[in-house]
């Protein structure tokens, strides 16, 4: 591995958005460290990456270019600049590097029905449920309203205090469980409150008679919750290209990027780490590297597992226990789909207009149905065809991991089907790709997290960042803060790291009356 003269050595673990963010950040504000960065694969963007299959593009889970964050919305946009609104299509078509402000729609599939989400009280809702359903939802949220649950021991109960027992049942128990396979009484209620945040019936309802009474909503979007959101950008070619952009420009920056380079060890030596072990996944050779700071967005668990001299037993035991959710992405290339655009949107070939859909029909164990078309029309090679994703929530080693693609892609098409939303008759094309440790999970030893945030605190140059790198279910835009955070505490010589951990807690980074400066 090179040696660097007269400069000290910043090793960075992943080029995601964490990753890469401390490279430029970096660059930015100190002129005496040099970014390295190992990625074992050989994509940039981590799980924000785009995966490209005959021309026609998939961005794996969905990614909105919309934060809270001014920083990072400015971040992003001296990336890759916003289209001009006021530009011809035709003159806004002859530069690839641009951001398209989209409008946002996402809907509940349930009863082989559409329901806006959040759950409107409108006609069609009205219909779609019935009377008497509807009844026994008012009525329990008017109960939990009276006697909410004191102490919430799980997301079940984050759940049924916001949303009703009912209505719980009805839009947010299946989907939930289907995502990570165990019932919301296991899971710890700080998922919630994660991902969630701030959103109730009474905010939905507040933000639907805004909606009726008030003008077109900004980019901004400061006063509504994330959930809500009506407008973001998107990379004319996808997540990808914001992640491959960067990775250009802190290259020519100075940073080094080492692909299929897999950390496998870290040396440790007192309260600091001294060298990284890395793995040629190509040619299987190992080397080390030696640096001053380490910035880490590999999983914790397979972190504490390659630290050496080994750690206490405690932090190791907790960190073997560390739960993951995994996750495959079957996109099909269609003629069209069985289901119809009945909104008022205008599409492109009257597709409807959802960016994704959450199927919340307990018969199929599809999660959640992407459409590529309305992130961006680009994402598609033939703009006559329908290009989607259907995402399911899995374990690897488990009985959908381990099917043979080929079976896959066969049972994703026929669950489809199943629900009517395609005719299996009208696939053109088909491909899967898996994601391993998509998502930390809120289980398993989760309750004890601390125990390790407490030893990696301890270890002075080592700083956790991102989402599988803190074991935190954060957006993109929160993985970058806890990068930015972190760049400046080793700039500033801040020893302390509860800022870095403070990003996306409940809601404070962005809603407080003197929030902090990120």
């Amino acid at each position: 591995m090179p040696e660097f003269q007269n400069k000290k050595v910043a090793i960075i673990i992943g080029a995601g958005p964490a990753g890469l963010t401390v490279a430029d950040e970096l660059l930015k504000k100190s002129k005496d460290i040099q970014p390295v960065i190992f990625e074992m694969s050989g994509d940039f963007g981590g799980i924000s990456k785009t995966v490209n299959y005959k021309g026609n593009r998939m961005d794996m889970g969905g990614h909105r270019f919309f934060s809270k964050s001014d920083r990072v919305m400015e971040w992003w946009q001296n990336i890759i600049p916003v289209k001009e609104q006021n530009k011809a299509q035709s003159q806004a078509d002859d530069t690839d590097k641009v951001m398209l402000v989209r409008e946002r729609l996402s809907r509940i599939f349930f009863l082989r029905r559409f329901f806006d989400y959040p759950v409107t009280l409108n006609f069609d809702t009205i219909k779609n449920l019935g009377v008497v359903r509807l009844f026994k939802i008012g009525l329990s949220y008017l109960k939990i309203k009276l006697f909410p649950i004191t102490q919430e021991k799980s997301l079940e109960d984050f759940f049924i205090n916001r949303f009703g027992k009912e209505l719980y049942l009805t839009f947010f128990k299946d989907y939930t469980e289907k995502v990570w396979g165990v019932p919301c009484s296991e899971i710890e209620p700080e998922w919630g409150a994660q991902r969630i945040k701030g959103l109730s019936i009474s905010k939905a309802l507040l933000h639907m008679l805004k909606q009726i009474f008030s003008s077109k909503a900004t980019l901004a979007q400061k006063d509504i919750e994330t959930s809500l959101i009506q407008q973001f950008l998107y990379p004319k070619f996808g997540p990808g290209q914001m992640w491959q952009e960067v990775a250009k420009i802190v290259q020519e920056k100075g940073a080094q990027i080492h692909l299929h380079h897999q950390v496998v060890g870290l040396k440790a030596l007192g309260n600091k780490i001294t060298e990284v072990v890395i793995k040629n996944l190509q040619t299987g050779e190992i080397k080390s590297q030696v640096g001053d700071y380490f910035f880490s967005t590999m999983p914790v668990k397979e972190l504490i597992e390659s630290i050496t001299p080994v750690v206490p037993a405690e932090v190791f035991s907790v960190a073997s226990k560390l739960m993951y959710r995994d996750f495959i992405t079957v996109g099909l290339l269609m003629k069209k789909l069985k289901i119809k655009n009945e909104t008022k949107r205008k599409t492109i070939n009257n597709v409807v207009p959802d960016n994704w859909i959450y199927i919340q029909e307990r018969d199929v164990k599809i999660g959640r149905l992407q459409i590529f078309n309305n992130w961006s029309p680009y994402l598609v090679a033939d703009q006559n065809n329908v290009w989607i994703g259907l995402e399911y929530f899995c374990n690897e080693g488990y009985e959908l991991w381990n099917k043979p693609d080929a079976d896959f892609i066969k049972f994703a098409i026929s669950e489809l089907a199943k629900i009517d939303i395609i005719e299996e008759g009208d696939v053109l094309d088909s491909t899967i790709v898996k994601v391993k440790k998509a998502y930390p999970a809120y289980f398993g030893s989760y309750s004890e997290f601390s125990t390790v945030r407490k030893f990696t605190d301890s270890i002075e140059n080592l700083f956790l960042i991102g989402r599988n790198g803190m074991h935190k279910y954060n957006n993109q835009d929160h993985s970058m803060l806890t990068a930015m955070v972190a760049v400046e505490n080793v700039v500033n010589n801040v020893v302390s790291k509860d800022n870095i951990w403070g990003v996306n807690t409940e809601q404070e980074y962005h809603e407080t009356k003197n929030p902090p400066k990120f």
